[in-house]
């Protein structure tokens, strides 16, 4: 049995406080079993389910037909966006709604960060673009995998991974696997981990894990913190640099003003952000193809002082603008 239910804001309360809006969304609706349907009006809750998914942002999810499916706490499930609706099943009301933030108000959040026409068409381009809330630990061998790999390298190496040390699931006549926990992946052996595909991550993602397992960190702990010392916490395991540890902050550690920094948004910020610095720092950041520690620290803190709060979901915005080749639009 497939529950409806609209998601639609009465007008009397359209001026009322984000906070309250959120917290009706929230509580809005939950559903007895495991799949529903939303009717999800765009102008009150802006949602695109494919720019969210194919964005960068999130790895092993699968298209088939008008279906995307994944996994998520050891189950697999599926959604899909047709005629302003949402499907979703294998997984209740609120987790769908955590995983994919829709407690985020995206209105008052794009507004916070449209501060220049670039950014602005960017957030024309792909609206309803949302951040997701990764499981912590999957986001952070995800983005350790993801050093020198294109997204669909990466997804390649996560699935190969998942299959060989994952459990296997059937869901709707198909076969998924599960991201392996901490402690598999802490006693498996390099041999194992290199024929993924890890190559020189092999080490890296083994030590992550024995660290993980062991409980010298604790990922959840980290959402309770500061940015700053999340960040410094994940530089400590191998593997992790400051663009990795910034995109597990943004997509898995709720620290939204994280603004990870690779070639693509190095690009950005050289084409339409150079007004932020002085130009003996311009001189240098262009004579080099990728960044060194001292101008990601100063790139980063420039964005978040441009971006403010919310500079995560600019980064997304514009890197996924700039991935479509607009980077180049000669329009003011």
């Amino acid at each position: 049995m497939i529950l409806t239910a609209d998601i639609l804001l009465h007008h009397e309360y359209a001026e009322t406080s984000s906070v309250w809006r959120k917290q009706r969304l929230l509580n809005y609706f939950t559903p007895p079993d495991r799949g529903m349907e939303l009717n999800i009006k765009a102008e009150e809750i802006p949602f695109d389910l494919d720019y969210t998914l194919e964005c960068g942002q999130v790895f092993r999810w699968k298209r088939h037909g008008d279906w995307w499916y994944s996994t998520a706490d050891e189950q697999a499930f599926k959604v899909r966006q047709m005629d302003g609706k949402i499907k979703f099943e294998g997984i209740d009301y609120p987790c769908f709604n955590h995983y994919f933030r829709l407690e985020d108000d995206l209105e008052e959040i794009t507004k916070a960060i449209a501060h220049d026409s670039f950014i602005a068409r960017a957030i024309k381009a792909f609206s309803g673009l949302r951040l997701v809330r990764q499981n912590p630990w999957e986001c952070l061998i995800s983005f350790i995998c993801a050093t020198w790999k294109g997204v669909k390298a990466v997804d390649d190496m996560l699935s190969r991974l998942a299959h060989t040390f994952g459990r296997k699931i059937r869901f709707d006549g198909l076969t998924f696997y599960t991201f392996p926990q901490p402690d598999v992946l802490a006693n498996a052996n390099l041999r194992d981990l290199r024929s993924c595909g890890l190559g020189f991550r092999a080490p890296r993602v083994l030590e992550t894990a024995r660290r993980i397992s062991n409980g010298i960190l604790d990922l959840e702990r980290l959402k309770k913190g500061e940015y700053e010392e999340g960040r410094d916490e994940l530089l400590q395991l191998p593997g992790v640099g400051r663009k990795v540890a910034d995109c597990i902050l943004l997509f898995s550690l709720e620290k939204l003003e994280a603004f990870p920094i690779d070639v693509w948004m190095k690009r950005t910020v050289q084409t339409r952000y150079l007004h932020w610095f002085d130009q003996s720092f311009i001189n240098k950041l262009v004579k080099r193809e990728s960044v060194s520690p001292t101008q990601y620290e100063r790139i980063s803190a420039s964005a978040r002082g441009y971006f403010g709060e919310y500079a995560g979901y600019a980064q997304e915005y514009l890197y996924h603008y700039a991935r479509k080749g607009n980077l180049l639009d000669s329009t003011n």
